[in-house]
């Protein structure tokens, strides 16, 4: 028992005299550092030397035909811009501005066709030494200028089925170029796209009708833009417009009724009579287009002479439904044939009474469906007949 006792005494000695020995071992590694052991660390801190501003401008210097709708920038780099002055030949100075974060300068004015501008820009380097660079440039002489007119007009209320529609006054080379400069926007948002059809006419419409309510943007910046051909845009464009309640009118040729329905309800039923078998009215959608409360109807500017069964005959409450002369109209003439059989030379006959409905319940952009009448399909080009042409063929652009 005491030999035990001994030997276990002897282990823990041995057991101190180990920890003992790791502890100086463990203080003499930080004391074998040398002198300075004990202070604070350091770390090398990198801070970029200072360096002079670098100044780019655009158009480049000496450049000619410039177009003027391009912006004239200046940026800087490893500084900011503090001056920025770009005059014409006559000392005149365009307004610009710089961005709050100094690094960039553009004009908000626009430049004027065939006239030379000089960029002055002043900039100031992170080491604080001021650099001035100059640029001078011609901008371009135009071949001609083209003109857009745009339907709907601004401040406007259409119906469901207007499409948008460009027309320039010029033929368009670049029509890719032309959309590009045509921003619509839509709240709610909608995705459409552009259909030409000619070279001066393109239509924006969505795959359905519009909803109702949906708010309109057109902001056309074609303003010293090239389309092609020597073309350049002559004026920017800004256009709003709402869409309306959905009026559609739906036209039935073999049971001679129109039905018009607001937002899906029914509101009204109307006897008419359309197109007789000479003249038949053809069918598809149609969209109202334009409004007479008195008009005379002349068969000859539809190309029917007046020997070959044509007229010329004073209405009223007329509502234009394609550019080939099919109107709602009023026609007491026809009272008796409304509601049995088609009589007209391809209008759709209407009551007084009915006829000034319309005339006073549709706008521009209402939709009319005309179905049975036994003639051929409204052809997409007559009026707005944007809904005649399938989307998968419309979104194809016909460029």
């Amino acid at each position: 028992m005491h030999r035990k006792r001994g030997t276990r005494r002897a282990l823990e000695l041995i057991a101190i005299g180990l920890v003992a020995t790791l502890i100086t071992s463990c203080s003499s590694g930080s004391a074998a550092t040398g002198d300075g052991a004990g202070e604070p660390s350091t770390t090398t801190s990198s801070t970029p030397p200072p360096k002079p501003v670098t100044l780019t401008t655009g158009p480049a210097d000496a450049a000619v035909d410039v177009p003027p709708g391009v912006p004239v920038v200046a940026t800087a780099s490893d500084g900011k811009i503090t001056q920025a002055t770009l005059t014409n030949a006559d000392g005149k100075v365009v307004a610009g501005q710089v961005s709050p974060d100094g690094l960039v300068w553009t004009n908000t004015e626009p430049l004027g066709y065939q006239k030379t501008y000089t960029l002055a820009v002043t900039g100031q380097g992170t080491d604080g030494k001021p650099v001035t660079r100059t640029s001078t440039f011609t901008t371009v002489k135009p071949r001609t200028l083209t003109y857009l007119s745009v339907n709907p007009q601004d401040g406007t209320t259409v119906g469901v089925g207007q499409p948008l529609a460009f027309y320039f006054d010029e033929p368009i080379a670049d029509k890719a170029a032309a959309e590009a400069m045509i921003s619509i926007t839509t709240e709610p948002r909608v995705a459409g796209a552009f259909y030409w059809f000619d070279e001066k006419t393109a239509h924006w419409r969505p795959q359905n009708y519009w909803t109702p309510g949906t708010k309109i943007t057109i902001d056309a910046k074609i303003y010293g833009k090239h389309v092609g051909n020597g073309v350049y845009g002559e004026e920017d464009r800004l256009i709003t417009t709402t869409i309306g309640d959905a009026v559609i009118h739906e036209a039935d040729g073999q049971t001679h009724q129109v039905v018009t329905k607001v937002n899906g309800q029914v509101v009204r039923t109307m006897p008419t009579s359309m197109g007789d078998a000479q003249n038949p009215t053809p069918t598809g959608t149609y969209v109202l287009m334009e409004k007479h409360a008195h008009m005379v109807m002349d068969s000859r500017t539809y190309g029917l002479s007046l020997e070959a069964g044509g007229y010329v005959t004073p209405v009223d409450w007329a509502y234009r439904m394609s550019n080939s002369g099919i109107f709602f109209h009023s026609a007491p003439w026809s009272i008796g044939d409304q509601g049995h059989r088609n009589v007209s030379h391809g209008c759709l006959n209407l009551s007084p009474e009915n006829a000034k409905w319309v005339f006073d319940n549709s706008k521009q952009g209402d939709v009319v469906i005309v179905t049975n009448s036994g003639g051929p399909a409204l052809e997409s080009w007559d009026g707005f007949g944007d809904w005649q042409i399938p989307w998968d063929q419309w979104t194809k652009g016909n460029r």
